[in-house]
């Protein structure tokens, strides 16, 4: 049981008794007259908020918080954000330039066809001037390719399919390339706009490839060594 408080009454019943060194427990019948000790209690509660050591504490979780929370807001981002639609259209690709190593070489045994669908051995016109005009007639540079061409030097222009094109002057031999054989010695596609040319001698040896033909300056020295 409790011991006696100093004025030798003892605790009341049903109370804990009071440590010791608390010495003697008065309760006023006045509450205000523990105004100062309230007030000293206040104060140094107001001091133990202020002390920056509690701030401390609090600043690394939320630190912690705060990475998370860019963290998450990051991968939402990357998730969600809008994205340029992958196209499906497939890049347009621009005809290969015959590669070098197509001059020096001979010209294939190809049978073409004239306008009456007779077979004509393309070696047996050389030497010669070969146009491929199924990209384009191209009149003016077929033109001037038949003036410019020595004596002895055949103007061939090559259609694809059976049809032959008429010729835009006297004096070319216009033939048709159903199998498609000289285009796949060449290794590139017709081009709108566009007609290619070789240049055979005498021997069967292309001597110079043009992917475009174009003004005869470009290749008057090659079409007048033809005729050697």
């Amino acid at each position: 049981m409790g011991k006696p408080d100093a004025e030798g009454h003892g605790p009341s019943d049903g109370l804990p008794d009071l440590p010791p060194e608390w010495g003697r427990v008065v309760v006023p019948d006045d509450a205000s007259a523990l105004a100062d000790e309230a007030a000293q209690i206040r104060r140094e509660l107001r001091r133990a908020a202020g002390s920056p050591r509690p701030h401390r504490v609090l600043v690394l979780p939320m630190l912690v918080l705060l990475i998370a929370l860019l963290t998450t807001l990051a991968g939402l981002l990357a998730v969600t954000w809008p994205r340029a639609p992958r196209s499906t259209d497939r890049p347009t690709s621009t005809p290969s330039v015959p590669p070098v190593t197509l001059t020096g070489r001979a010209l294939p045994a190809l049978d073409l066809v004239d306008a009456g669908q007779a077979p004509v051995p393309l070696r047996g016109l050389l030497p010669a001037m070969i146009i491929l005009v199924d990209g384009c007639p191209c009149p003016d540079v077929v033109t001037e390719a038949v003036a410019a061409a020595p004596a002895g030097v055949t103007v061939v222009t090559v259609t694809g399919g059976r049809t032959v094109t008429p010729p835009p002057v006297h004096g070319v031999r216009a033939l048709a390339d159903p199998a498609g054989g000289l285009r796949s010695f060449l290794g590139q596609p017709a081009r709108p706009g566009t007609a290619t040319a070789l240049l055979v001698d005498r021997a069967g040896t292309v001597t110079r490839v043009l992917p475009e033909l174009g003004p005869i300056d470009a290749y008057r020295e090659d079409l007048s060594a033809l005729a050697a």
